[in-house]
């Protein structure tokens, strides 16, 4: 029997697959180094073992699956190397995995943990459904007949997989510190399209995923007429969203979900539209919609008094602004307080104008200072540059969460990629 020992397993894809295989009955095991994550949670209540880093940890037999972050000069892959032990890379063993389902790739800018969270939830309500989720959680379920994954197109990952389905929820530009620019962006995603073995569901309102040519159909979703699969009608109140959806101009159904904002609508659209084409019965589909319980850190909220906290990834101006929308349609009595921490350097200061835009979105804005990575050069820029651009924005730390208490009967959102979830756990303690 195999044993998969996982370099790096805390990883957000790294441990969702390693319970994907978990779930399969294989035996899994992994390391990382010993800073908790909250991805490591879930390994633990599978009971999936975690050591620190040591060269020891490799044995014979084993199969390593490397983590992207580890250079072939990290003591565990050299030792299996030494041992001659098979190494292969997270993305490449995905995309072998996936042969043996039905695979549906979810990717875009925005928006791919969420749908590719929903996806799972809604097919598997019709048929064994294995997932892989950006926000570390994964599930392998015996005799699965698809299998639904989250495709980052960061460094170009995601050209390892040749998906039966791709969802392309947009095209922005993210990740200044790889990509030189929006055309770049594209070029990745136009790559990405013409391994799609079967269909391609894109959302037809972005000028750039328009001009996707692939092998296979492309359809489209969106609000505008010209769209294969258009949502119309929308109806938002404090409970979520109902709405109409035409395929090619005919009626086909009305759908309610209970989540908020326009972006929202976008997700449930791209899932119809791929079950409608797999021919997955309309009524599971209605059903599973309204039972979604979200995924990890996006929109995740809890009431303490009159406030109401939400921890959000959102961590691109974009994403700001839809989570913003998304807290007004549900509470729309209330005061918006953002609390923003910014990610990378490189992003910051390629959308510091767009940041201040979307944060102008809430009533009070506190900024946390920039989470960088070793790796960067970040020359002169600081969190006060983008303080500068919001008028009465402040700068918070760990220690002075307690300034929020003054927000009584308020939406206070916590916002960021980096470790932003400290000072909620910070201004948490301070409330008890």
């Amino acid at each position: 029997m195999t044993i998969y020992h996982f370099v790096g397993i805390k990883g957000s894809g790294m441990s969702a697959l390693a319970q994907v295989l978990h779930d399969m009955k294989f035996q899994v095991q992994g390391s990382d180094v010993e800073k908790h994550f909250f991805t490591q949670d879930a390994l633990e209540q599978s009971g999936i073992t975690i050591l620190p880093f040591q060269k020891e940890n490799i044995k014979p037999g084993m199969t390593i699956i490397a983590g992207n972050a580890f250079p072939d000069t990290h003591e565990e892959i050299q030792e299996a190397m030494k041992l001659g032990l098979p190494i292969v890379r997270y993305h490449r063993f995905l995309g072998d995995f996936m042969q043996n389902f039905t695979s549906v790739a979810i990717t875009g800018a925005h928006g791919k943990t969420s749908t590719t969270g929903l996806l799972a939830h809604v097919i598997a309500g019709a048929k064994p459904t294995s997932f892989l989720i950006g926000d570390g959680t994964g599930k392998g379920e015996e005799g699965a007949e698809y299998f639904v994954f989250e495709a980052c197109e960061y460094r170009r990952h995601f050209l390892s997989y040749f998906p039966d389905y791709a969802i392309m929820t947009n095209i922005d530009f993210d990740h200044p510190d790889y990509f030189a620019n929006i055309e770049d962006v594209f070029s990745a995603f136009q790559e990405m399209a013409i391994q799609v073995k079967k269909g391609i569901f894109a959302y037809g309102d972005d000028e750039h995923l328009q001009k996707i040519q692939a092998k296979v159909p492309v359809l489209f979703y969106g609000f505008g007429e010209e769209n294969d699969y258009q949502a119309k009608n929308l109806v938002k109140s404090t409970n979520g969203t109902s709405f109409d959806v035409f395929i090619r101009n005919t009626f086909y159904d009305t759908f309610s979900i209970p989540t908020f904002g326009d972006h929202s609508v976008l997700n449930a659209l791209a899932v119809i539209g791929l079950c409608h084409y797999e021919e997955i019965n309309v009524d599971v589909v209605k059903e599973q919609l309204t039972t979604f319980q979200g995924v990890k850190r996006r929109f995740s909220e809890k009431r303490i008094g009159t406030q109401i906290l939400i921890d959000d990834y959102a961590h691109h101006p974009t994403e700001i602004k839809a989570t913003i929308q998304a807290a007004k349609q549900k509470y729309p009595d209330h005061k918006i307080v953002a609390v923003f921490q910014p990610h990378t350097f490189t992003r910051t200061q390629a959308f510091l104008e767009d940041f201040a835009e979307s944060l102008r979105l809430a009533d009070k804005t506190y900024l946390c200072e920039i989470f960088g990575s070793a790796r960067e050069n970040h020359g002169k820029l600081t969190i006060k540059d983008l303080q500068d651009k919001i008028d009465e924005s402040e700068i918070i730390t760990e220690e002075i969460t307690s300034v929020l208490i003054e927000h009584a009967n308020s939406v206070i959102i916590f916002m960021g990629a980096g470790d932003i979830q400290k000072f909620q756990e910070s201004y948490e303690k301070q409330l008890s």
